[in-house]
């Protein structure tokens, strides 16, 4: 299930809020917010302004990073490896290590292994399925060439 980011920061404000034994009326003035908007936005139904929440925070005594680096940290311990997936992908330096691809050949990869068998034997098929693979524009297309009609074509 995804947590999305409103729900989160409000779910911390009423932690802090509550933390204080504070009412929702006595935060929604001191931010001069109404109380239901106030609410809305700690039950995750709101967007919170970024003027909002500064003025939120402010009423809260909390420091606006302190309450993001919190909803960050909230959100990474959320996050959950969809289903039909045994783990969550790797980074293996700027590759994606194959945990959610799995380990099939792609159609690439079972060409550049037949092209490599081609290139030590003699079998014709590696070959064929090589060329496919070769790009497809064999000559250069020149710049478009004015006719004294005044219609493009292509020379």
């Amino acid at each position: 299930m995804t947590v999305l980011l409103r729900e989160a920061v409000g779910e911390r404000l009423r932690r802090a809020r509550t933390a204080q034994s504070r009412t929702l009326r006595d935060v929604s003035r001191a931010a001069r917010v109404s109380l239901g908007y106030l609410s809305e936005v700690e039950r995750g139904r709101k967007e919170a302004s970024s003027e909002l929440l500064a003025s939120i925070c402010d009423a809260l005594d909390l420091p606006l990073p302190e309450l993001l680096v919190t909803v960050a940290g909230d959100l990474d311990e959320t996050m959950v490896v969809p289903s039909g997936v045994d783990r969550a992908a790797e980074m293996d330096g700027d590759r994606l290590v194959p945990s959610l691809i799995g380990t099939e050949l792609t159609e690439t990869e079972l060409a550049q292994q037949q092209l490599a068998g081609a290139e030590a034997g003699s079998d014709a098929e590696p070959r064929a399925c090589a060329d496919r693979l070769q790009p497809m524009l064999s000559q250069r297309i020149s710049a478009p060439v004015r006719k004294p009609g005044g219609v493009v074509v292509a020379a």
